[in-house]
C-alpha cells in the first residue's frame, strides 16, 4: 500500500502537467507559428536570390544594415542566444519582445543576400521570447519561468527542424549537458510536439535529408575523420 506522502506525491505530479498542459500548448502555438513563418520567409528569400544572382554582392551592405537595426534597435537583445541561456540560468528581466521581429528580419536578409545564417539560433530566440510572454501574464516565479523558457527553446527548435523528440531533449539540458531537470521534461515535451504540429498544420514541409550511401569503416577514413574534426596533428 502506497503512504499518504506518495500518494500526495502522486496527485501534486498530476496537478503541476494539468497546470502546464494549456501553458505549453500556447507556448507551442506561438513558436510553431515563428518558425512557420521563418521557413516559408527563407524559402521565399532563396528563390528571390536564385532568381537575381547579383544580390550577392550587396551582401556586405545588408550585413552593415543588420547590424545597425541590432545598434539601435535592439542593443537589450544583442546577445541573442546568450541572453536566452543567462535567463535561462538566472530568471532576472523578461525578455524584451523585439528579439523576436529582429531575429526574424535579420535572418531574412542574412538569407536573401547569400549569407550564412543557421536556423537553430532563430528558432531557439523566436520561441524563448514569445514564451517568455507568459511570465508577466501567469505571474510566474523563477523556477517556473525557467521551466517556461526551456519549454520556448524546446518548441522553438522542434518545429523549425521537424524534430519534437530531439527538440525537447534540447530543451531539458540546456541548463547543463548531460543532466536533466526532472520538473521540465512534460512541459517541455508538450511545447515540443505542440510546435511542430502547429508549424506542419501551417502547411510547411521540412526538409528531408536522406544518406544514400555509407563508406566502408577503414583506418584511414577514422584518421581523416579525426583530423576533420581537431585539425591537423
Amino acid at each position: 500500500m502506497w503512504s499518504k506522502k506518495a500518494v500526495a506525491e502522486q496527485f501534486r505530479l498530476l496537478f503541476d502537467i494539468v497546470r502546464w498542459l494549456p501553458i505549453c500548448a500556447s507556448v507551442g502555438i506561438m513558436a510553431g507559428s515563428a518558425s512557420a513563418f521563418l521557413l516559408i520567409s527563407l524559402t521565399f528569400a532563396t528563390d528571390i536570390r536564385e532568381a537575381h544572382k547579383w544580390l550577392i554582392l550587396l551582401l556586405a551592405p545588408a550585413g552593415l544594415a543588420v547590424g545597425l537595426l541590432y545598434r539601435y534597435l535592439g542593443s537589450s537583445v544583442e546577445a541573442g542566444n546568450n541572453l536566452i541561456f543567462e535567463e535561462t540560468h538566472d530568471p532576472k528581466a523578461v525578455i524584451p519582445l523585439r528579439m523576436t521581429p529582429l531575429i526574424l528580419l535579420g535572418t531574412f536578409i542574412t538569407h536573401l543576400f547569400g549569407g550564412s545564417a543557421g536556423r537553430e539560433g532563430t528558432a531557439i530566440q523566436t520561441g524563448a521570447s514569445l514564451a517568455d510572454r507568459l511570465t508577466k501574464l501567469l505571474r510566474l516565479n523563477d523556477k517556473d519561468r525557467r521551466i517556461l523558457l526551456m519549454s520556448g527553446i524546446s518548441a522553438g527548435f522542434a518545429s523549425v527542424f521537424g524534430t519534437p523528440l530531439a527538440g525537447a531533449v534540447f530543451g531539458i539540458e540546456v541548463l547543463a549537458i548531460g543532466r536533466i531537470s526532472y520538473d521540465a521534461i512534460a512541459p517541455c515535451f508538450l511545447a515540443a510536439f505542440v510546435g511542430d504540429l502547429v508549424t506542419r498544420a501551417w502547411g510547411v514541409q521540412h526538409t528531408v535529408y536522406r544518406v544514400s550511401s555509407v563508406p566502408r569503416m577503414s583506418v584511414l577514413g577514422v584518421l581523416s575523420a579525426i583530423t576533420e574534426i581537431h585539425g591537423p596533428f
